[in-house]
């Protein structure tokens, strides 16, 4: 998979997404399960998969800065914390920003923030380029289950024909850390 070109199943994922469906992708520590941010019908079927309530929100990972600017308002940020952010990406700290007004519930939930991410996973950025936007990130599991660090643990919880993009994680142990950017408070721990 070279200059951004998606071949065999990989394609096939990208084919997925753009059709509306719910694909799992390698990342940073786990797979992700992934679909288009902007398609409702997508997110839902996502949260339904996760048994997760879409008051909790959700997490876009992206290939770049550029492709979360839709969704979170820039403006808000200051220098400071800009500088803060763009220190620790790309890589494997998520930031919640504030969304922008018009950012879907189904991605914010009860917030008025997002969380987002600017991964350097390779597989990740591949994807979200041939996309040409981000992606729903969030671990691939059933509820109760631990969360999914192989092709084959994908296929074992989701069922043999569910759409994974092949590759590795990247041998992180722990997903990623999720900080405030406004405040650089720890939310979660990586």
């Amino acid at each position: 998979m070279s200059n951004n070109v998606l071949t065999g199943l990989a394609a096939n994922c990208l084919a997925q997404l753009q059709q509306g469906a719910v694909i799992a992708y390698p990342t940073e520590a786990v797979f992700g399960l992934g679909c288009d941010p902007d398609n409702a019908s997508a997110v839902s079927q996502l949260l339904k998969l996760k048994q997760r309530p879409v008051e909790k929100g959700l997490i876009l990972i992206a290939a770049d800065y550029a492709q979360l600017q839709p969704y979170i308002e820039d403006a808000a940020l200051s220098d400071a914390q800009r500088e803060r952010m763009f220190s620790r990406w790309p890589g494997p700290v998520t930031w919640v920003l504030p969304a922008k007004t018009g950012t879907p519930e189904w991605l914010t939930g009860r917030f008025a923030s997002l969380a987002v991410r600017v991964s350097d996973h390779p597989g990740v950025q591949q994807l979200c380029r041939a996309f040409n936007k981000p992606l729903v990130s969030t671990s691939a599991n059933l509820s109760g289950l631990s969360p999914c660090r192989t092709e084959e643990e994908v296929k074992a919880q989701f069922g043999p024909d569910f759409p994974v993009m092949p590759g590795r994680t990247g041998g992180r142990l722990n997903p990623s850390e999720i900080r405030d950017v406004l405040t650089g408070e720890l939310i979660r721990q990586g």
